[in-house]
C-alpha cells in the first residue's frame, strides 16, 4: 500500500427566543431515485455556498493569559523516518506527555485568572524541540459546552483558533455513536500550529468552577516533516542554497499547474493530514459531485488512509495546494486549510475505498468532481492527480493495462495478481506516485474512475504498476446510495448557537445572515458554531418550532408545542412572538436525536442542548437549572 419532549409549560418567569427573526437556508441530504445514474459531471463551488464563520480570530495580544510551559526534548532521529512503500505517508510521531497525562496532573498546571466577563481563563504551552508542527490530543472527561477552547502559538497570541466546548462534545459523541468507546474516541486533536510550540487555552463562562473542567493531554503528535510551503522569495533562496523544497517529490513528477489536462479536476483534489494512534499521516482525497449537484461535500479517499470515524474526525484538508505558476515551487495564494474533520459514510477494504462527508464547506472555486461508474477497458488513457510525499499537486499520465485482485497481507504488505478483480492495474508513461498519493483519484475524460491503493511504480521503472480500487465496484456496492441522486434534497438546515455570558442563555438561529449580524453587532454573544440540524420548511412528519423574545430579560424561548406557544402568546405580553423558525419532530425516529431542555427560575431562562454529555454536565454542575426532559427531536448532521 504505497503511498499507501416532553415539553411542559412552567407558569412563572421563563426564557424566550431570539434577537432577530431567523429562518431558512441550508442543504439537506438526498434520497436515491429509482433510476441509477452511471455518470455525473462536475460542478464548481459558488461563493454564496460558503457560509462558514472564520475559525481563526484576532484579539489583543494582552488578552492572552500567562501560560504554564510543558517542554519535550527533540524527537529521536529514528522515529522521523517515513516508509514510502507502506500505507499513508507518516509525517508526525505520537509522543507521550507525562506532565499532562492525567486529569490531576493537567489540573495542577492551570493558572486560572478572572476574565472581564467574570469567568475564568488559563493556558498551557507545549513545546517540542525541532517540531515543524504540533497537534495536541485533548482527552475530554468533562467539558462545559459553553467553554471556549483556543489554540495558538506564544509567538502570535493575537491570532487564535477558537472552538466551543459543545462542538468538541459533538465530535466525541459522533465517534462514540460509530461504536468507538476507547480513549481515542474521547480525544479532540487540535489543528497543527505549524511550529514547535502550541498553546492550549480554556475560558470558562461565569459561574463555572475551575474543577468542573476535566481534560488532559496524554499525547501529542510531533510533526517532523515540513508541511509548509515557502513564498516565491523564500523558494528562490532555497534554490540558491541547494536546499530542497516542500515534499521533496521524485524528479519525474509533473507539476499539475503546468498542464491544461486536469485544469478543472485539480480543484477537486485536497491534501489530507490526519491522526491515527497519535501519529500524523498524509494522503490525498477528491471532492465528488452527486447526481443532484446538491453541494454536499462528499469526499473520496482510501480505506487504508481512513477507515473509522475517530480518525475521520481528525482530518485536515489543504485545498488548491499547488504551485503559483509552472514549476515555481511556491504555493499559490488561494490555498486554503479546513480543519473541521469529516463524517465517515462508508469504508471497505474490497476496493480500498473511504467515502466521507466533510464537516466544513469546501472553499469557493473548489470543484465537485464528476465520476463514471462504467468499467474502464484495458488500453484506455488516464490521468492521476495527487500529492506525492505531501508535495504540491502533481499530475501523472498513463493507461489502464488490466484488472487485478489485491489482498492485504499485513500493515506493511499486499499482493495483487490475476487478470480480473476489483482493482485496475495502471502503468505510467509520465510521472509516478509516492507515499502521500494514497487515496488519490484516477481520472478518465475528466471523471473519477478509481482510487489509489498502492503499487511499485517509480520514476526509474515505467513497467512497474500501481493499483487503483475500481470506482464502479465501490459505486454499485454502496456509493450509489449517496451519489445516485436525481433525488430531492431533504431540506435540513444548520442551526447555529450563541452563548450570552451575561444572561447565561443561548440564542439559536438557522439564518446565516442573522448569525453574521449577531457576530458583528452583539459582542456579548459568543458564537458556538452549528448546534444541530432541523428542517427549513414544513415537511411531512415534522412540527413547527416557535420562537419568542423576552423583552424583560433579553433571553429567548423556543417550543415545539402549539399549546405552549398559544399559552405564552395569550398570557405573557413580555414575550414577543417571532414566528416559526424551523421544523423538527415531537417523537423519535428518522435518525433524530433528543433535544434536552432546562429551566432556571432565578433568571427565567431556558437552556437547550442536543448533546447528552452537555445535558449530564448541566445536571451535575448547574444546580440552579431544573431539568425538563426532552423538548423535541432534531439531528446532529445534515444527512
Amino acid at each position: 500500500m504505497k503511498k499507501f419532549s416532553m415539553v411542559r409549560w412552567i407558569p412563572a418567569i421563563f426564557s424566550a427566543a431570539a434577537l432577530l427573526v431567523g429562518c431558512g437556508g441550508g442543504t439537506g441530504d438526498a434520497t436515491p431515485s429509482a433510476t441509477l445514474l452511471s455518470k455525473v459531471d462536475s460542478r464548481i463551488q459558488p461563493v454564496e455556498a460558503v457560509q462558514d464563520v472564520a475559525r481563526v480570530k484576532s484579539r489583543s495580544v494582552t488578552a492572552a493569559p500567562s501560560a504554564t510551559v510543558v517542554a519535550l526534548d527533540e524527537l529521536a532521529a529514528e522515529k522521523t523516518q517515513s516508509v514510502d512503500s507502506v500505507g499513508p505517508r507518516l509525517v508526525g510521531q505520537g509522543r507521550d506527555v507525562e506532565a499532562t497525562k492525567s486529569l490531576s496532573a493537567m489540573g495542577a498546571l492551570w493558572k486560572w485568572s478572572k476574565t472581564p466577563a467574570g469567568g475564568l481563563v488559563a493556558a498551557v504551552s507545549f513545546n517540542a524541540e525541532g517540531a515543524y508542527g504540533l497537534r495536541l490530543g485533548v482527552r475530554v472527561q468533562q467539558l462545559p459546552g459553553s467553554a471556549v477552547v483556543r489554540v495558538y502559538t506564544q509567538a502570535a497570541p493575537g491570532k487564535v483558533f477558537e472552538i466551543s466546548g459543545q462542538e468538541i462534545l459533538q465530535l466525541i459523541e459522533r465517534n462514540q455513536a460509530a461504536g468507538d468507546r476507547s480513549d481515542a474516541a474521547r480525544t479532540w486533536w487540535t489543528p497543527d500550529t505549524g511550529g514547535s510550540e502550541a498553546t492550549l487555552e480554556v475560558e470558562l463562562p461565569p459561574g463555572i468552577a475551575a474543577n468542573t473542567l476535566q481534560i488532559s493531554v496524554p499525547q501529542l503528535s510531533h510533526i517532523f516533516a515540513n508541511l509548509a510551503v515557502p513564498t516565491e522569495e523564500a523558494y528562490q533562496a532555497q534554490i540558491q542554497q541547494n536546499a530542497k523544497a516542500i515534499g521533496d517529490a521524485d524528479t519525474c513528477n509533473l507539476d499539475a499547474t503546468c498542464y491544461n489536462d486536469g485544469a478543472s479536476e485539480r480543484n477537486a483534489v485536497a491534501r489530507m493530514v490526519f491522526v491515527k494512534g497519535a501519529s500524523a499521516y498524509l494522503c490525498t482525497g477528491t471532492l465528488l459531485n452527486d447526481g443532484g449537484s446538491s453541494g454536499k461535500p462528499y469526499f473520496l479517499s482510501a480505506n487504508h488512509c481512513i477507515s473509522d470515524q475517530t480518525v475521520a474526525s481528525t482530518l485536515q484538508t489543504d485545498w488548491f495546494f499547488r504551485s503559483s505558476s509552472c514549476n515555481s515551487g511556491a504555493l499559490q495564494s488561494s490555498s486554503t486549510k479546513k480543519v473541521g474533520g469529516a463524517k465517515l459514510l462508508y469504508a471497505s477494504a474490497d476496493t480500498d475505498t473511504s467515502f466521507l462527508l466533510l464537516n466544513d464547506a469546501p472553499p469557493a472555486g473548489a470543484v465537485f468532481a464528476g465520476w463514471d461508474a462504467s468499467t474502464v477497458a484495458a488500453g484506455v488513457s488516464i490521468v492521476g492527480l495527487h500529492h506525492p510525499r505531501g508535495d504540491l499537486l502533481k499530475l501523472s499520465y498513463g493507461a489502464v493495462v488490466g484488472q487485478s485482485t489485491c489482498t492485504t497481507i499485513s500493515d506493511t504488505q499486499f499482493s495483487c495478481g490475476g487478470t480480473s478483480g476489483n482493482y485496475y492495474r495502471v502503468n505510467w508513461s509520465q510521472g509516478t506516485t509516492e507515499g502521500g498519493s494514497s487515496g488519490s483519484a484516477l481520472f478518465r475524460n475528466g471523471k473519477v474512475v478509481g482510487t489509489l491503493y498502492g503499487g511499485s511504480a517509480v520514476c526509474t521503472n515505467k513497467s512497474s504498476s500501481d493499483f487503483y480500487g475500481r470506482f464502479d465496484v465501490a459505486y454499485n456496492a454502496a456509493l450509489k446510495n449517496w451519489l445516485s441522486t436525481t433525488a430531492v434534497a431533504s431540506g435540513r438546515t444548520a442551526v447555529y448557537r450563541f452563548f450570552n455570558a451575561k444572561t447565561g442563555a443561548h440564542f439559536f438561529t438557522s439564518n446565516a445572515a442573522e448569525r453574521d449580524f449577531v457576530i458583528r453587532t452583539y459582542p456579548d454573544f459568543a458564537y458556538e458554531n452549528i448546534a444541530f440540524y432541523a428542517y427549513a420548511q414544513p415537511t411531512v412528519g415534522q412540527s413547527t418550532v416557535f420562537r419568542f423574545f423576552n423583552t424583560g430579560n433579553g433571553a429567548h424561548f423556543y417550543t415545539i408545542s402549539q399549546t405552549e406557544s398559544d399559552f405564552v402568546r395569550a398570557n405573557y405580553p413580555v414575550f414577543n412572538y417571532e414566528g416559526p423558525i424551523w421544523y423538527a419532530q415531537t417523537v423519535a425516529g428518522n435518525g433524530a436525536t433528543p433535544m434536552y431542555r432546562f429551566y432556571k427560575p432565578a433568571s427565567g431562562t431556558h437552556f437547550y442542548t442536543i448533546s447528552s454529555a452537555e445535558r449530564d454536565f448541566v445536571i451535575a454542575n448547574y444546580k440552579d437549572f431544573n431539568y425538563e426532559g426532552i423538548a423535541y427531536y432534531a439531528w446532529t448532521s445534515s444527512n
